[in-house]
C-alpha cells in the first residue's frame, strides 16, 4: 500500500501563510493597505484565533451524555492571542483594557497611561480583525472579533539579550443589543 494523506491537487491553494498581522477597526470596505495604519504591531510566534462554544448536555433519564440532537450551545468564548513584540501607546491601553492617556506634565515628552477602575463602552473595540495569506488568492483571509476587549491585562516580559514582549488575548463580545449574535466573523476567500 502507498502513503496514505490528506494531501491531493488543491492542497497548495489552501495553506495560510506565515503569522498574518492583528488590526484594530478594520474596515471591510477598505483595503488591507489602508487597514495597515490601525495594525497594533510587531509579533512573535504567530497568532492564535480560537472560537470555543459552551455547549451543555440536556439530561434525560435513560440517555447517554451525548445523544444527539441533545446539546446546546450556551455561548461562545472567542480570542485572539499573540505576543506583541512592538510597543506603542496604543498597544498598551489595548492590553490593559481600560486604560486611559494623556500627555505628562511632569516629566514633560511623555504620555502617561493608566489603568481604570471602570470598563467603559469607549474600551471596546469595534473589532479586532486577523488578517492573513492564503496560498490560491491575493486575497486575505480575514477574521473579526466584535466588541473586542484584552481581559488578561498588560505583562510585560524583559530580559537581557531579548526584546521585552507583551502576551496580548482579545476577548470577543456579545453585543447586549442582539444577544444571538456571535461574536466573530471568518471571511475566507473564494478559490479556483
Amino acid at each position: 500500500m502507498g502513503r496514505i494523506t490528506g494531501l491531493n491537487a488543491n492542497t497548495p491553494k489552501h495553506l495560510l501563510l506565515d503569522a498574518g498581522a492583528i488590526i484594530k477597526n478594520y474596515t471591510l470596505t477598505s483595503d488591507v493597505a489602508t487597514n495597515m495604519a490601525n495594525v497594533i504591531g510587531a509579533t512573535e510566534g504567530g497568532v492564535t484565533f480560537a472560537a470555543v462554544p459552551t455547549i451543555h448536555n440536556v439530561v434525560l433519564d435513560g440517555a447517554p451524555t451525548h445523544t444527539k440532537g441533545l446539546e446546546r450551545i450556551d455561548e461562545w468564548v472567542v480570542t485572539l492571542s499573540a505576543t506583541v513584540k512592538e510597543h506603542t501607546v496604543e498597544s498598551i491601553k489595548l492590553a490593559l483594557g481600560a486604560a486611559a492617556s494623556e500627555s505628562a506634565t511632569n516629566p514633560t515628552g511623555y504620555t502617561k497611561i493608566t489603568g481604570k477602575e471602570d470598563i467603559a463602552d469607549a474600551d471596546y473595540l469595534g473589532n479586532v480583525a486577523y488578517v492573513g495569506r492564503i496560498s490560491g488568492s491575493g486575497e486575505p483571509v480575514i477574521i473579526l472579533l466584535k466588541n473586542a476587549l484584552s481581559l488578561n491585562g498588560f505583562n510585560l516580559s524583559v530580559s537581557d539579550k531579548n526584546e521585552g514582549s507583551v502576551a496580548l488575548v482579545i476577548t470577543a463580545h456579545y453585543d447586549p443589543a442582539d444577544l444571538d449574535e456571535v461574536p466573530f466573523e471568518i471571511y475566507y476567500p473564494n478559490i479556483t
